[in-house]
């Protein structure tokens, strides 16, 4: 199992790495004991966090809901729980070369 990927009861954690102000939305692979996200939104009054929360949901394949920020509004470390997708799905999906 990957470090930044954590099996919970309810669900999914990620431990994220987010560049905001990118070109455009994408997974930039792994960043240390992270999964480093690229985003198409500026860091300013929440967008990036909007931005990530809608970008996950849509590449996962899941509501908006099932994605949920837990830790980490000002900070490029995030961490994020994930409702509705188990843990070898979510690598297929997250890292689908490894």
């Amino acid at each position: 199992m990957k470090p930044w990927l954590t099996v919970q009861a309810d669900g999914l954690r990620l431990t994220l790495h987010v560049q905001p102000g990118a070109r455009k939305s994408e997974i930039a692979g792994e960043h240390g004991e992270a999964l480093k996200i690229r985003l198409a939104a500026p860091p300013v009054e929440g967008k990036a966090n909007a931005e990530l929360v809608r970008w996950l949901a849509g590449y996962l394949g899941l509501p908006r809901k099932a994605v949920v920020l837990l830790s980490g509004e000002r900070n490029r470390h995030k961490i994020v729980a994930i409702t509705g997708l188990d843990a070898a799905s979510a690598l297929a999906l997250l890292l689908p070369d490894a």
